[in-house]
């Protein structure tokens, strides 16, 4: 099994041998091309995935038919739609490729297995929920309370390899800015 996912899920429990096994089958190892929609709006959210390789993006498309980036995923990251995954009802978001990647995708019926057949699995998941609810506060914080240029600052520090690897115009709509006004905060800040 990938040696990534391993660590990923030491950090919460330890499994056996046997119990890392399980895992191993449960998991499928996909690959996607750049510019692969996992998930459209309207559509049930079949899967959860474990990122080994590449950088993803969720978004939805507001009433003035603007693409709003919610979240980047990148290695050792999970990517879903947790809401239309547990519920089985139709996502409002979509889901795609940025680069070349390669998941480890669970999907419901093997999600259902593996915490029958493992079940401290459950603690991560809940960590890991737990874990991705904090950050959406905290992200929901600096989005109503933050400046503009806070706001960039803080998503450097959080996430200093994506500005190389993500348009700018995704940027700055996880900023919630247009891609000038994003120039120009590049711009002020390499000044200072």
């Amino acid at each position: 099994m990938q040696e990534s996912i391993q660590n990923y899920i030491s950090r919460f429990v330890s499994l056996t041998p046997e119990e890392l096994s399980v895992v191993e089958n449960c998991m499928q190892l996909r690959e996607f091309p750049r510019k692969t929609m996992l998930l459209n709006a309207g559509d049930v959210c079949n899967f959860e995935a474990y990122v080994l390789k590449g950088c993803i993006r969720e978004y939805f498309i507001d009433h003035k038919g603007q693409e709003l980036t919610l979240e980047f995923a990148v290695e050792d990251w999970w990517v879903s739609d947790i809401t239309s995954f547990e519920n089985q009802t139709p996502s409002i978001m979509y889901i795609e490729t940025l680069e070349d990647c390669e998941l480890l995708v669970l999907s419901r019926a093997s999600k259902d297995e593996l915490l029958a057949r493992v079940p401290k699995l459950e603690r991560m998941f809940r960590l890991m929920i737990q874990r991705h609810l904090s950050v959406l506060q905290k992200r929901l914080f600096r989005t109503v309370s933050y400046t503009a240029m806070d706001k960039f600052e803080e998503f450097l520090r959080r996430y200093p390899s994506l500005p190389q690897r993500v348009p700018q115009h995704y940027i700055a709509s996880y900023l919630g800015i247009t891609p000038e006004f994003l120039s120009k905060l590049r711009k002020r800040q390499m000044k200072s």
